[in-house]
């Protein structure tokens, strides 16, 4: 056996196999075995067992056979296995044991994976359909996913197939059930009621395994019946409570829960949820806590009232951590229902506490800015903020400051203009952050064009009807948007992204309406035919990410515009 070595390294090998210490420590075994089955000249030498093992009749020798065949692959990827060793894989799929039946397709998969894997034809389709029935769990999820490359050629054969897969819907088994379902949008794209009806089929097994003893489990059927509701919002909705969190959950199935019954909620349901919502506020995890005040202002969007009543009550407990989260979704909530917004300047009367969260003070300090002519105490609490500006450490914060105290200016000048020059100067002369002093030479500025500008420029934006009524919910969509996400990470990912953000739909404020940078597009005419302009007679502009004008050239046009034109875009 010259391929192993020299004759030393074989009797090492050797008396280290038939060494009972050795073979008691598994690692130590392991790595004595890898040092044989590793070789680079092993395969030339285990080819002909494996073909004699393909045919032999013994079941336990056919399945090693077949993987051992995929194992050679794996090992020489660029070696073309045999045609003869591939039709015997392919003959060997209407193998009476299951298992070999699997492993060939598995097998198939590897060694013809620059081809797409193996070929589903009319005939294996409807013999691995025959089968299904007779694997493991694992197997029928392996068939399942081959068949999904899989057409029928009309609506017989369709149907056919659907009466052989309907049994493996309802499998109590997670994986087979996801698969099955998974197959059956596949193969009902252009059939919506066919859709419709698998999925009101797979509700069952889809509850049962979101309230596994496995946490894993739960959560990936947590995230896939967010998929499904994205299609059809009631299919759970008589089954809310099962979505009610245990307090011995982990933080990320609690707050997944969260958003599940957001979805759920309707006029009957919505006391129940938000009372238990409510309850979870007061969790001993942050992110349990900002999530339910999260969920709580989205169904404000719907429940105005009640929500409110219970944020404002939220903020009497005095905890850090809540009283950020609720002026966070206090902003959110009031900037698309602007009817809120008598109930928060009343929340916000005789405000003292002093928050330590920048997150919760940009919400403090937008909420001020916006409804400060209806707050007694604003220009008090914002000269507090201003004397402290030194201290403070966020940017985010000091650009709201900043915006929140024109704001407040425009309709408390007497109580406001001293501490808003104050505030300026700091910024200008002192600031270290670019940002910060970029935005206070705006405004600056700005003043001195006239107070009237700047009420355009901070006021002058679009805003919301406070006579709309309450916001529904987002229309369903086509199931064939995610149908091909299902039974997949996709969705877990996408789960794992909107934990602790519930209210992930809710358009954020920035520092300036969204119309800060509106003004009057008409006013911003180009030189006529000037090349390196757009045209601007449709009304809108695009901008480029690589701009031809250079710095020279840009401001020189610039300096053409008319005194206060500007230029028109749309934030996102």
């Amino acid at each position: 056996m010259p391929y192993l070595g020299d004759e030393h390294t074989v009797r090492e090998l050797r008396r280290a196999l038939s060494n009972p210490n050795v073979q008691a420590d598994h690692l130590r075994y392991r790595n004595t075995i890898h040092r044989v089955i590793r070789l680079p000249g092993l395969s030339q030498y285990v080819q002909q067992p494996l073909t004699v093992g393909l045919k032999d009749k013994a079941a336990c020798v056919r399945r090693v056979a077949v993987l051992g065949w995929a194992k050679i692959h794996t090992l020489q990827p660029n070696t073309e296995i045999d045609v003869a060793v591939v039709n015997e894989l392919y003959g060997l799929l209407r193998d009476p044991d299951p298992v070999v039946m699997v492993n060939c397709l598995r097998a198939l998969e590897e060694i013809l994976q620059e081809e797409g894997g193996v070929a589903i034809n009319k005939p294996i389709a409807h013999h691995l359909l025959n089968r299904l029935k007779l694997c493991d769990v694992w197997g029928q999820s392996e068939v399942l996913a081959v068949l999904q490359r899989y057409r029928p050629r009309g609506e017989d054969e369709l149907f056919d197939i659907l009466s052989l897969l309907d049994p493996a819907l309802l499998s109590h088994h997670a994986p087979v059930m996801a698969a099955t379902l998974r197959l059956f949008l596949s193969l009902c794209s252009t059939l919506p009621a066919v859709c419709m009806s698998a999925l009101e089929r797979a509700r069952g097994p889809l509850l049962a395994a979101a309230g596994s003893t496995s946490r894993e489990l739960r959560y990936a059927a947590l995230c896939h019946i967010q998929l499904l509701l994205r299609s059809e919002p009631g299919l759970m909705g008589e089954h809310y409570k099962r979505f009610f969190c245990g307090y011995a959950e982990p933080p990320y199935i609690k707050q997944n829960k969260m958003q599940v019954l957001v979805e759920l909620v309707n006029d009957d349901n919505v006391a129940m949820v938000l009372d238990e919502l409510r309850g979870y506020c007061t969790d001993v995890n942050t992110e349990t806590s900002q999530t339910a005040i999260n969920a709580i202002g989205s169904i404000g969007r719907s429940y105005t009232d009640r929500c409110l009543a219970i944020l404002t009550g939220l903020l009497g407990l005095k905890q850090e951590h809540i009283t950020s989260a609720v002026l966070q979704t206090l902003r959110d909530l009031v900037w698309v229902c602007p009817q809120c917004g008598d109930a928060v300047c009343s929340a916000l009367e005789g405000w003292e506490d002093n928050l330590q969260d920048s997150q919760g003070r940009g919400a403090l300090l937008w909420l001020l800015g916006v409804y400060g002519d209806r707050v007694t105490g604003a220009p008090y609490l914002l000269e507090d903020c201003i004397d402290g500006v030194r201290s403070e450490v966020s940017a985010e914060v000091k650009t709201e400051l900043l915006t929140a105290t024109l704001r407040l200016f425009l309709s408390r000048p007497a109580e406001t203009q001293d501490m808003m020059g104050r505030l300026l100067v700091y910024c200008i002369e002192e600031e270290v952050d670019m940002c910060v002093r970029d935005q206070a030479l705006l405004y600056y500025r700005l003043l001195h064009c006239g107070i009237e500008e700047v009420r355009q420029v901070l006021q002058g934006g679009r805003r919301s009807d406070p006579s709309l009524g309450p916001l529904i919910g987002r229309p369903p969509e086509p199931i064939s948007q995610w149908a091909s996400s299902f039974n997949t990470l996709e969705p877990l990912t996408l789960g794992a992204s909107t934990v602790g953000n519930s209210d992930h739909a809710t358009p954020k404020p920035s520092t300036l309406t969204p119309n800060t940078l509106t003004s009057n597009a008409e006013a911003m005419t180009p030189t006529p035919g000037d090349p390196h302009l757009p045209d601007c007679s449709s009304g809108a502009l695009s901008l480029s990410v690589s701009p031809a004008l250079t710095p020279e050239e840009f401001e020189r046009l610039w300096l053409q515009l008319e005194k206060g034109a500007c230029l028109e875009v749309c934030v996102q």
